[in-house]
């Protein structure tokens, strides 16, 4: 069973009142996404690209079709933000939350009923994991493009989630040796801690390191939309 499975899902949004206009942003999208895998969806704007991954993570509900992880419908159990659960790797940082990188991190951990120093004690090692301890006294404002996400990448790694929800990472990086440190980081996070991740690009050259490449147009997916059967390895008898 697929960690994540989109069951022909379709998101249709109304514009301007009762009356007004239906836009359909998602059309009848099968999904799965294992544990461990990296999958990239290129699409141009409009596309449906962030839509997806907001039904994908249960920000929005489809409007037709389920969405279930590890098998349970996201209608009847939301997992974003929970231990184990869905994480989306947002950019967007409150003031109001703290000052410094460490504290922004940590404070999911806070809403656990965690003290203070164990959430900054999981916020760092979040950030060692993704390479920006360097950045811990900093403020989140003096951040760079690559720091930034960086820093969104270890906030959502707080929760230790099996999925990793990420829209657009390469977004604001110019060059692309920035390009390639991003995508290798989301690679190593799938290939070392087994994490799912789910991301949008919006360059199609993005998509090179990811185990399945898929497009969207138009709400539709096209592409490899389930896992290819993976290799058969066997174990060793580990040496009392």
């Amino acid at each position: 069973m697929s960690l994540l499975l989109l069951d022909r899902v379709s998101k249709r949004f109304r514009r301007g009142g009762r009356s007004g206009r239906e836009q359909v942003a998602l059309r009848d999208v099968q999904l799965q996404v294992d544990a461990g895998e990296l999958v990239a969806v290129w699409g141009r704007r409009r596309s449906g690209r962030t839509t997806l991954l907001q039904v994908a993570a249960g920000v929005e509900r489809p409007s037709d079709g389920a969405v279930r992880f590890g098998g349970v419908d996201l209608a009847r159990r939301p997992m974003l933000g929970r231990p184990g659960g869905i994480a989306y790797a947002s950019t967007h940082f409150a003031p109001v939350i703290g000052e410094t990188v460490l504290e922004q991190v940590g404070a999911p951990v806070l809403g656990s009923d965690a003290s203070t120093a164990s959430a900054q004690v999981v916020a760092f090692e979040a950030l060692r994991r993704v390479h920006a301890v360097d950045c811990a006294e900093h403020g989140v404002e003096t951040l760079d493009h690559d720091e930034l996400l960086r820093v969104a990448i270890a906030r959502a790694l707080v929760t230790d989630p099996r999925l990793l929800v990420v829209d657009e990472p390469t977004q604001g990086l110019r060059l692309a040796r920035g390009r390639d440190r991003a995508l290798e980081l989301l690679r190593s996070l799938a290939e070392r801690d087994g994490v799912a991740i789910l991301m949008t690009v919006a360059e199609a050259a993005d998509l090179a390191g990811a185990d399945r490449a898929l497009t969207i147009d138009q709400g539709e997916l096209h592409g490899l939309t389930e896992p290819a059967m993976g290799q058969v390895v066997e174990l060793r008898q580990s040496r009392g």
